[in-house]
């Protein structure tokens, strides 16, 4: 019984880990062909891997890349000053990248965003019909909470998800503005 328990536990890790993407990138196609472009799709790969392994990355971060032949550029918010440059090493590190450009932005440190950005998490993360993506190691709905106002980043299942998404972020007392940019799964 322990023994089936954990197999279903490590096949639902395994899933929650190939649904949820909450990084979104780009790959420009290369003029070389097939070969090309499965390197990219392999780097592609290994960089989104290596910026969701990063130890303090999370909900209130928004890491985003792009991929031009063996170049590498980031983008996106962090809170942490730490984040963008771990997230620049990691990049680097990675064989076959020849370089980074790193234009991740650092959020400036406010508690009031902090305080608004767990209510918007528990807003959010609390609704019954959105609560399946907080179920993934990183949950696949990213707040970004600049100066009172919020950007939703990430990837859901539907177009009403994404809706209500923007609902419950527009419920949340002190909110000055909300940009709904979630992408729907399947759709860009």
């Amino acid at each position: 019984m322990l023994k089936n328990r954990t197999r279903f536990g490590v096949v639902l890790f395994v899933i929650s880990l190939t649904i949820s993407v909450p990084m979104q990138s780009s790959v420009r196609p290369s003029a070389n062909g097939q070969r090309e472009t499965k390197s990219n799709q392999n780097l592609v790969r290994e960089v989104r891997h290596q910026l969701l392994l990063l130890p303090y990355y999370s909900v209130f971060d928004n890491l985003v890349f792009k991929v031009d032949g063996d170049h590498v550029t980031l983008e996106g918010q962090v809170t942490r000053p730490t984040l963008k440059s771990d997230a620049e090493a990691a990049v680097k590190s990675i064989e076959g990248v020849s370089g980074v450009t790193n234009n991740i932005e650092v959020l400036p440190p406010s508690p009031m965003d902090d305080q608004l950005g767990h209510a918007l998490y528990r807003a959010i993360y609390g609704d019954t019909g959105l609560s399946k993506y907080g179920w993934s190691s990183m949950p696949s709905i990213h707040i970004i909470v600049k100066n009172g106002r919020v950007s939703l980043e990430g990837v859901v299942d539907s177009e009403a998800d994404k809706n209500l998404a923007g609902l419950r972020a527009n419920g949340v007392p002190n909110v000055f503005e909300v940009k709904n940019n979630l992408v729907v799964n399947g759709k860009s």
